[in-house]
């Protein structure tokens, strides 16, 4: 009876490898589509863009780290099929609240190109991109640091801080609790001290919060570390979207967006392993002290290719030219309405004034 159970059991592990496998690739949809329409939807207009990208990550926030988990315990003791059934309602429902916005305006495709071809494209535009590459890599270097830790942090808050399951859940919504605030105050933030600036100052504050974490003596210092490395990532969230929403094409923004999300999503493995073994070879605190070294090396290296000069070039570049307020809308913008005279019309000019104050031949004397 049990070797049925358990040859059922590891039958059963390709299906859900399979499920997972879709589920990911639809999550990449999703977040690539929704990336590049909002600039659609709402312009190209940085400071909106910012507050938009806010409310959804806050929205995520609250709903994922909030509502999520007491839902979910809540659903799970009526059945175990009950929350899997509640979540593709939940993807039913999203489908139709998508089909509700409105249509966004195709460009038309100046040529057939494969796929591969697309993606080469968007990957060739990011990594020829200074300030493009320095914003992919934040997120996967990030990714790398933060599975290390995901890892082994309910390993380490057992065996180094004495957390029960019940703490260990605070811990999670203490970081949930930093994420909601750094997302609300990202756009202040990228106003006061200039978007690569304040990039900077994030990436900073998630490498020092992981290494306070990590040096941790007691659960109100670990639940403390953890929401202001919450914070850090929220606003970080926030200002890298929004930014790169404003200044790629629109043309390319998908592929860039897919670009970066691959980029980010084939780091967590790896950063998933490296927790793994710098727990078991070493230490339980050790795959902390590396994740905290590894953002702190990302943010130097990085801070130089999305610094404020670099943002506000690439946005001067990317905003459209304005036309003249006082030039008729039926008048080409490069075509002023009373053009200069050019530098021999205007001797003419000067020359003609002078003969005309000059008195004439009978009025002499």
């Amino acid at each position: 009876m049990s070797s049925t159970k358990t040859h059922s059991s590891a039958d059963s592990i390709p299906l859900l490898a399979a499920l997972a496998f879709l589920l990911g690739l639809g999550g990449l949809f999703f977040d690539t589509a929704a990336t590049a329409y909002l600039p659609d939807l709402l312009g190209r207009d940085p400071a909106l863009l910012e507050r938009a990208d806010s409310r959804l990550r806050g929205t995520q926030t609250a709903a994922s780290g909030f509502a999520g988990p007491p839902a979910g315990s809540a659903l799970l003791a009526l059945g175990r099929a009950v929350p899997l059934l509640a979540d593709a309602v939940s993807f039913a429902l999203s489908a139709l609240l998508v089909r509700s916005l409105p249509a966004a305006p195709r460009p038309v495709p100046q040529a057939r190109e494969s796929l591969l071809r697309q993606a080469r494209a968007g990957a060739s535009y990011v990594f020829r991109n200074q300030l493009l590459l320095g914003l992919a890599l934040r997120p996967a270097v990030g990714n790398i640091a933060f599975l290390a830790v995901e890892t082994v942090l309910a390993l380490f808050a057992h065996d180094r801080l004495g957390i029960d399951a019940f703490g260990f859940g605070l811990l999670l919504t203490a970081e949930a609790t930093g994420g909601l605030l750094g997302a609300g105050i990202a756009s202040f933030l990228g106003r006061r001290l200039g978007t690569g600036t304040a990039l900077t100052c994030t990436a900073t504050v998630e490498g020092l919060a992981i290494l306070g974490l990590a040096a941790a003596p007691n659960p109100y210092v670990a639940g403390l570390a953890l929401a202001v490395c919450g914070a850090g990532m929220g606003a970080t969230m926030v200002l890298g979207p929004s930014l790169r929403q404003a200044i790629v094409p629109p043309h390319l923004m998908g592929r860039v967006a897919s670009t970066s999300r691959m980029l980010a999503m084939c780091a967590a493995p790896f950063g998933a392993f490296l927790g793994g073994w710098l727990a078991t070879a070493y230490d339980v605190r050790t795959p902390l002290y590396t994740a905290a070294g590894l953002l702190l090396t990302m943010t130097a290296v990085t801070s130089t290719t999305t610094g404020n000069r670099r943002v506000e070039a690439a946005l001067r570049a990317a905003a459209p030219a304005a036309a003249p307020a006082d030039v008729p809308a039926d008048v080409p913008a490069d075509v002023p309405d009373h053009p200069e005279p050019s530098e021999s019309v205007q001797e003419r000019v000067v020359q003609d004034a002078v003969a005309a104050k000059r008195p004439s031949a009978g009025e002499k004397g």
